[in-house]
């Protein structure tokens, strides 16, 4: 099946955001609704991977609506999120503000003024080399147009000793439980999409991105040609969802 959000090649970043400009103000509901809520769960997960030390420095690549820089800037990272649509950073800075503004504890009101959202290119990240402590993207290396490219960059903007995480779709091993779940993509994901979004194609998009994604052992893979050390994957729901982290050697 074709779809209108899903373009390989040069026209991928404008159709990418062009889903995400439609869906921005909805995401964390349609998120909550499609894994049942799992995926905060998952994303907590990263942040606890990311083994935060006091005085490190956290990039979130792809950061959407900014759950995961959220979580890295509550457990004391000074934090970047950086994204390419304009319209996700609008929802993670309200979301910034409300809870710095809510919050009566200093501790978090100071955590959340080390917190800033930036527009940029996932391919071009606008840093220096051996810029940061721990580098993250969640649901985002499958929307690039050269996913590979996008690891680069992250390798190259983190620091020797750095940790490296990626939490995205995955591609279950077993061929049953692989079948089912892309039958459930197939089914229930367009419906999610036209329901809410008035647009089947919206969250048709998965599918037609994981197919021309090589999923969790081709990111170990390609980890482990960039050298990073204690290279893993944590496949979660068997597969469906999965973790990468690597470190950068020192």
């Amino acid at each position: 099946m074709s779809n209108e959000f899903y373009a390989p090649g040069g026209q991928r970043a404008a159709k990418v955001n062009d889903l995400f400009a439609r869906i921005a103000r909805r995401y964390d509901f349609l998120n909550d609704l499609q894994s049942f809520g799992l995926h905060r769960l998952w994303k907590r997960r990263v942040a606890k991977l990311a083994a935060v030390e006091p005085g490190n420095r956290a990039l979130d690549v792809c950061c959407g609506t900014g759950d995961i820089s959220f979580a890295l800037t509550q457990r004391g990272a000074e934090t970047t999120g950086l994204d390419f649509s304009p319209q996700m950073l609008e929802v993670a800075k309200n979301r910034s503000q409300k809870s710095g503004a809510g919050s009566q504890n200093e501790n978090s009101q100071s955590a959340i003024r080390n917190l800033k959202f930036i527009q940029g290119d996932a391919q071009q990240l606008p840093f220096p080399e051996n810029s940061f402590d721990i580098v993250t993207v969640g649901y985002g290396l499958r929307n690039l147009t050269s996913w590979e490219r996008g690891l680069d960059e992250m390798h190259r903007v983190a620091r020797p000793g750095a940790r490296l995480i990626v939490l995205d779709f995955g591609k279950p091993a077993n061929a049953l439980w692989r079948a089912v779940y892309f039958a459930h993509l197939k089914m229930s994901v367009p419906l999610i999409g036209l329901l809410f979004c008035g647009n089947a194609s919206a969250y048709a998009y998965i599918l037609e991105s994981l197919k021309h994604y090589p999923a969790q052992l081709a990111v170990a893979e390609k980890m482990r040609g960039l050298k990073l050390a204690n290279v893993r994957c944590f496949n979660l729901l068997g597969g469906a969802m999965a973790i990468n982290c690597g470190e950068k050697p020192v």
